[in-house]
């Protein structure tokens, strides 16, 4: 259960075989059916969550109800409400899983300590917050600037996996669409490639 999140290490810094062990010590598993919650708004987000098997999705609904999703996570990937977990507010997030699902939660209290003993697990992380901010500031620049088409061949070109494997009305609401362009433009394409 810990082959991914060692290879994703691994991918990023150099760890010796006893920091492994190490590191796997700080960590519970935890499964997930279909549609069950890993965190719900208004609870503290108490583990990071890194995602061994399957996928989940993290939103926010508004007023009305519906859902604004802010990222999906596959294997391989970290989940949480960032701000919960380091401040131990309440979260205004809500994850759940799209697929059954396997995570591998460390604590805030593990994370620290971890930390602490494993320095190379500093620079790791630093290395994904990085990552992470880039990221961001590309998906912003792409949501104020991009056509609805634009948007989803980015998506599709960056994240192969995402179109193949996340229903395409969740696609829409991480696009900012409605599911009916997302329909749209993937019928375009289709006609457009036969």
């Amino acid at each position: 259960m810990f082959e991914v999140l060692l290879s994703h290490i691994e991918n990023k810094v150099n760890i010796t075989d006893e920091h492994k062990n190490l590191v796997q010590s700080y960590f519970t598993l935890k499964k997930l059916r279909r549609k069950q919650y890993l965190l719900q708004e208004g609870d503290i987000c108490k583990s990071l969550s890194f995602v061994s098997k399957g996928l989940l999705k993290s939103y926010f609904l508004d007023e009305k109800g519906s859902e604004h999703i802010n990222m999906f996570a596959f294997e391989g990937w970290w989940i949480s409400d960032f701000n919960s977990f380091v401040n131990q507010e309440k979260s205004i997030l809500n994850i759940d899983a799209i697929e059954e699902t396997e995570v591998l939660m460390i604590t805030l209290e593990n994370y620290e300590k971890m930390m602490l003993e494993i320095p190379v697990m500093d620079r790791y992380f630093r290395i994904l917050y990085q990552n992470s901010l880039v990221t961001k500031d590309y998906r912003l620049i792409v949501s104020h600037s991009y056509t609805a088409e634009e948007k989803y061949f980015q998506l599709a070109q960056k994240n192969p996996e995402m179109i193949k494997r996340v229903p395409h009305n969740l696609i829409a609401s991480y696009l900012g669409l409605v599911p009916e362009t997302v329909s749209r433009i993937r019928k375009k394409n289709s006609l457009n490639n036969t």
